[in-house]
This record gives structure tokens, sequence and C-alpha cells, in this order.
């Protein structure tokens, strides 16, 4: 018996649903067991009440369980991903970020889609970069284990939202299918460091990570309103680590001497000139603002990693990733890979 009856109505009233109650009502729609008026009032009705970590926890575990899952050889895989919607119109940070925690040897599964509210999403910039996004499972696999990096093309990966995506379209609203998104890794990441819209999500994502058994996870959200960990001012961090939440302002200018930029320093553009100056950075051969916010980034996602313990360390890595060029390395190898498939 279908569990949306009873939901809807804990919903209206203002009561928070379980982790298995989210779970299930979700799991009756990546199954295609809910008519759209049904899937459009409950993600609304969750929304207005506001999720907790225990419904976005729940809602993730089943959109994992509908997916297609990619097998990764190494336990400590990360994921740079986020949710998207800040508004910022910034650079490909995370993705960038991907492949010098890659130089510097971290297993890099890069769950990404098109862009959201920036001119130039993970896939957008990638397929400029003459990358196939569109690569089947096996070869994803073999990047990923022989390679040390591969994309994930989330509308590939995960079939099952095909029931839900037309009400998301028509509804025009965020929902808990933005939130969930970045603890949806095929891969089964259980390291990642995710940038969120709102400040107020930090915690939610972090504690919700939490239930899904992740190991180590910063999410992150600049003061400045980037879903990053941003170079002009401080950053929220909620770190989930060893089981526990550490919650803090994070100043990267004061505490690693990072130069501090300006907003438009950090601006992307158009798909095509994004790549450009993506494979610009990468090589080495361009220096400035979006570099310096990259490599912080790229440390974060090393912390995590477990390849680096302390901030200096992991800032030091991702800078000889990038001057030794084992990041473009990366780059080219699977570029050459996707080419000759």
């Amino acid at each position: 018996m279908s569990l949306f009856p009873i939901t809807i109505q804990k919903l209206l009233r203002k009561e928070s649903l379980s982790f298995e109650e989210a779970k299930t009502v979700m799991q009756e729609i990546m199954s295609g067991q809910l008519s759209s008026i049904r899937i459009a009032s409950w993600i609304t009705a969750l929304r207005m009440k506001g999720e907790t970590p225990e419904e976005v926890g729940g809602c993730a575990a089943a959109m994992n369980a509908s997916g297609i899952k990619i097998h990764c050889l190494d336990e400590n895989v990360i994921d740079t991903c986020g949710t998207g919607g800040d508004g910022a119109g910034t650079f490909n940070i995370s993705t960038a970020a991907a492949f010098v925690a890659a130089g510097a040897g971290a297993t890099v599964a890069k769950h990404g889609n098109r862009a959201v509210s920036s001119k130039s999403g993970s896939a957008d910039i990638l397929s400029e970069l003459d990358f196939n996004i569109n690569m089947p499972v096996e070869d994803m696999e073999y990047c990923l284990n022989r390679l040390g990096i591969a994309f994930l093309f989330a509308p590939n990966l995960h079939p099952a939202m095909k029931h839900a995506m037309p009400v998301r379209i028509d509804l025009g609203i965020r929902t808990v299918f933005n939130i969930m998104g970045p603890l949806c890794n095929p891969a089964n990441a259980k390291r990642a460091v995710i940038g969120v819209y709102d400040r107020k999500l930090c915690r939610i994502m972090a504690e919700a990570a939490q239930t899904l058994g992740k190991e180590h996870v910063m999410v992150v959200h600049g003061n400045d309103g980037l879903d990053e960990i941003t170079t002009t001012t401080t950053t929220h961090i909620c770190e989930l680590r060893n089981n526990g939440i550490h919650e803090y302002d994070f100043d990267p200018i004061k505490t690693l001497g990072i130069p501090k930029s300006k907003p438009a320093d950090l601006l992307g553009k158009e798909p095509r000139e994004n790549a450009k100056v993506f494979r610009e950075i990468i090589s080495g051969e361009k220096t400035g603002p979006l570099r310096d916010i990259i490599v912080l980034n790229s440390a974060a996602a090393i912390l995590v990693s477990g390849k680096a313990i302390k901030w200096e360390d992991a800032l030091s890595m991702a800078e000889e990733s990038l001057s030794s060029g084992r990041a473009y390395q990366k780059l080219k190898s699977i570029v050459e890979f996707c080419r000759k498939k």
C-alpha cells in the first residue's frame, strides 16, 4: 500500500517524516507508481514544511538504490559537486578541482550535469574539451579505475528520474531533488566536497550525509553566496568526519594566505570560452584569481580524500599537481581515451 496518503497528511500538518517514510515515497516516485499530481503535491508540501536531514537522506537513499552503479576499486573515491543554483554564474571551479585533486593522487568520481544557474555546467565545459559525457558504464569504470578520474553524467545514471523530471520542470521551484543530487554519487563515494546555494543547507546536508554513512564530507557555502569555498571572504563549512559534525567559518585569506579576489574575477562565460580558460589553468599557463580559487577547492578535495591531513599540505599538493603537469596529464589522458573510442 502506498505511503503517499499518510505522508502527505503529515507534511500538511508540518510534521516531519522519518528516513524510512521519505525513502519509501521516493521509491514510489522513482518506480513510476505515483501520478504527476501526487509527485508535485508531495515535493511541494515537503518544500513548504522544510526538508530535514532524515527526509533528504531517505530520498537520496531511494535515488541511490534506483540508479546505475559504477564500480570503483578505491574505497576512498571522492566527489566534488554541488547543488548549483547559487545564481552567481561563476567559472567551473569544482570541475577543475576534480582534475587537480586527481593529479594529486585522489580517485575522483565527478558527478555532474549541465548548467543550473551558470552559463556552463560541468557537462557543458567537458563536452567542449572533447570529453564524451555519454560514455558507457564500462568506459566510466575504466577511466575511474585506470586513469583515476571519471565524469558521471547524472541524467544517464539516474534513469528513474524520468518519472519526476516533467513535474520538476513544470513546477519551476527548488525542491528536495535540488538538494539530494550531490548525495547520490553512482560510484558510492563516501567522501566529498559539496557546495550548497544556501547557508542553511550546510547542516542539513552534512547530517543527511551522516544518515547515509558517508565518511568525510565538507559541505560549503561562501559567505558571498557562492556554492564553493570562496576567495572573496569567509566560507561557512559543516564538516562530517569520524561520524561527528564540526561547523565553522573558514577564512583562507587569513589562514592560508590565499590572495583575496573580487566576485567579478570569478565569473564564467560561455562553454567554449570557459573551456579555453580551463585548459590554460590546468596546463599551468594561466595564473590569477581563478587559479587561486581552484587550488583552494582542490585542497579541500585532497583533504577529504585522506591524501593530506592539514590544509597547508593539501594546498601544496594542489599547487604541485598543477605545476608538475599531473593535473593536465589527467585531462589529456581521459580526452585521448574518448578520442580512441
